[in-house]
């Protein structure tokens, strides 16, 4: 809803919805659905009935799940271990960070802050063990800290929800009328264990009751952030043109991207001002590269746009899109061919002189028919295209579109005589065919015809590619039609 910038009024039910087996089915709901009585799990059409003006839109998961672990790595300004935890959460573990925030409620007031600027809702608890954070967050207050001496205390009158329990697990809790994490706790060990120890569930109470009462471990261990390839100057004294540090930030990159056996496909270079304001310059490079004289190369009349101001103190180069890159060698002596211009450097200065939507190439594509074998997209981007079917010989020039012409052949099915092109006459010495190319039903409209193809020769040796679209008698038109596609070198 968010990212439409059209977020419902607070007291419109709102739900997201999945594909079930039998329909929609509630992914999230926000608060007014739940109050409304709509849960995780029920299917939209029964809930529809309980609340008529139920608002549904199609969850975006794999989306959802990206923006949760970029929202990790964000997290990190509070603490250096960040983990997702589950499709709706973080844990964070501020142990030792919490003073440098003024304590665990200032830092927690934070948080909520900076989660609402992004137009955030959060429910935030800080507690002794992960379980016990996760049952607090998500059963307890919006805003709940817990002290380690008072955790048994605070977890009490939770449900057996908050020890991360599968629904069955659950329904099975309730039958035996244990409803809360303190009457589960209150049950002696040895008949929860006798109960459970031999039990199909995939989640073990005690287990979980373990976690969360600090009985037993459970580290965080965080995902590191990709290394950050950067290279910077500061200046002693602001200077107004920052071209004559720009070899040297170069080397310094390419150094560390040769260190790490990597290239970098694109290139982000920002400048501080002394007032403030910082300007920035991006460029896109069709290969990963790590040559410092071709990167320093493409930033010719592109500092133009920079605003010097008062002027700078701070310079950086930052590698991005950074991809692995080993050695290679050119030359059978071992040796450079730093004097050879090679494609993608060419395109990545003509991309930097024209613009990057100027330049096109072309990709393979998979399809048989061979107008759509290859497309054009830009020169910068970082596919490959799809890899192409297996097919036979390709002439080297084609005719967009295919041209008519008029055929002579002896038998209709077989290959023609002679042709009509242009107002010239060529007559078939040679030939090689039929190759069929039937029609692609899931692009082409009913109807289409399907191809023969012919490559012949004619009388003073050149080489055509025709082909005839349709058969006699096919039930999809007329009389074949024959039409030259292409000439072979």
């Amino acid at each position: 809803m968010e990212r439409q910038n059209d977020a419902p009024p607070d007291d419109l039910a709102v739900v997201l919805a999945t594909e079930g087996p039998h329909g929609p089915v509630i992914h999230a709901a926000n608060r007014a659905a739940r109050l409304a009585g709509i849960a995780a799990g029920a299917r939209v059409v029964d809930m529809r009935a309980i609340c008529p003006d139920l608002r549904v839109e199609y969850a975006d998961v794999q989306g959802d799940r990206q923006a949760l672990d970029r929202l990790r790595l964000w997290a990190r300004r509070w603490c250096p271990w960040t983990v997702v935890d589950g499709p709706d959460g973080l844990i964070l573990d501020t142990t030792g960070s919490d003073h440098l925030w003024g304590g665990e409620a200032l830092m927690l007031e934070e948080m909520e802050t900076r989660l609402s600027l992004l137009g955030l809702t959060a429910r935030l608890a800080v507690a002794p063990t992960w379980g016990a954070a996760w049952a607090l967050a998500r059963y307890g207050r919006v805003r709940t800290i817990c002290p380690p001496g008072q955790l048994a205390a605070a977890l009490a009158p939770l449900p057996v929800a908050g020890l991360r329990l599968d629904g069955e697990t659950r329904l099975l809790l309730q039958r035996l009328g244990l409803k809360t994490i303190g009457a589960l706790a209150a049950v002696p060990r040895l008949s929860l264990t006798r109960r459970f120890v031999r039990s199909a569930l995939p989640a073990k109470p005690l287990l979980r009751l373990d976690q969360a009462m600090a009985g037993l471990a459970e580290p965080v261990a965080s995902v590191e952030a990709p290394r950050r390839i950067r290279a910077e100057v500061r200046l002693a004294e602001p200077i107004q043109d920052p071209t004559h540090y720009l070899p040297a930030l170069c080397e310094d990159l390419c150094a560390q991207l040769a260190h790490a056996g990597l290239g970098c496909r694109k290139l982000h270079l920002t400048v501080y001002r002394t007032d403030g304001e910082v300007s920035m310059v991006d460029l896109a490079i069709a290969s990963g590269s790590r040559d410092a004289r071709h990167l320093h190369g493409l930033f010719k009349g592109k500092l133009d746009r920079i605003n010097p101001g008062f002027g700078f103190d701070l310079i950086s180069l930052d590698a991005g899109m950074v991809e692995p890159l080993g050695a290679r060698q050119t030359r059978l002596d071992g040796g450079g061919a730093a004097e050879d211009l090679h494609l993608p450097q060419l395109i990545d200065r003509l991309a930097a002189r024209f613009g990057a939507r100027v330049i096109k190439r072309p990709i393979l594509a998979a399809s048989h028919v061979p107008e759509r074998a290859e497309r054009w997209t830009d020169a910068l981007t970082d596919t490959d295209g799809a890899p192409g079917p297996p097919v036979r010989e390709r002439p080297l020039r084609l005719l967009t579109p295919p041209e008519e012409v008029r055929v002579l052949y002896a038998v209709p099915e077989g290959p023609p005589a002679q042709f009509v092109w242009r107002r010239q006459t060529h007559r078939i010495t040679r030939y090689e065919g039929p190759e069929r190319i039937a029609p692609e039903w899931w692009k082409d409209r009913p109807g289409t015809r399907l191809r023969d193809y012919f490559k012949v020769e004619d009388q003073t040796g050149r080489r055509f590619w025709l082909f005839r679209q349709g058969l006699q008698e096919d039930g999809r038109g007329g009389d074949p039609r024959w039409f030259l596609h292409g000439m072979f070198a």
